[in-house]
Parts: structure tokens; C-alpha cells; sequence
């Protein structure tokens, strides 16, 4: 029974383990894109802030600082709650 218990135990810190590094790849991929896109912004933060909130819903960051929003339509396609772009 005990054997069973700590089997199961060792199991489970393997799988969150891995699953944890996983999610840390992708909020790294988005830091990166998003520091990126954002870098000739003239509200730093508030541009990253943003393009961050879209890149973890989207999974993608479309290339350059400006435009290019055709390669990433979920990116394109996400609006505030005025229905203006929300991604910059």
C-alpha cells in the first residue's frame, strides 16, 4: 500500500513538474515577441501589457513593430470592449 502511495506521489511531481516547464516556454516565447513589437512604442508598458494578454490567448505575435496583423488573424481579430483593436 505504501509502496502504491508513494509510486502515485512520484508520478505526479514528474507530470506537473514537466507540465510547469511548459508553461513557462510559452510565457517566454510571448516576453520576447512582445518586447519586440513593442520596442519603438511610446507607451512601453502599457503596449506590453497588452500585446502579453494577446500573445497567451493567441499564441502568436505578428513580426515587426507595426502592421503585419494578416499573420496572426486571433491576434487581428481581438477587440476591447469599445470595439477598437486591443492588440497593438
Amino acid at each position: 500500500m505504501k509502496l502504491a502511495l508513494v509510486t502515485c506521489l512520484l508520478v505526479f511531481l514528474v507530470l506537473s513538474s514537466s507540465l510547469f516547464e511548459v508553461s513557462t516556454a510559452g510565457s517566454g516565447f510571448c516576453k520576447s515577441k512582445c518586447k519586440a513589437r513593442c520596442s519603438k512604442a511610446g507607451i512601453k508598458d502599457r503596449c506590453l501589457k497588452y500585446c502579453g494578454i494577446c500573445c497567451s490567448k493567441c499564441k502568436c505575435v505578428p513580426s515587426g513593430t507595426y502592421g503585419n496583423k494578416h499573420e496572426c488573424p486571433c491576434y487581428r481579430d481581438m477587440k476591447n470592449s469599445k470595439g477598437k483593436p486591443k492588440c497593438p
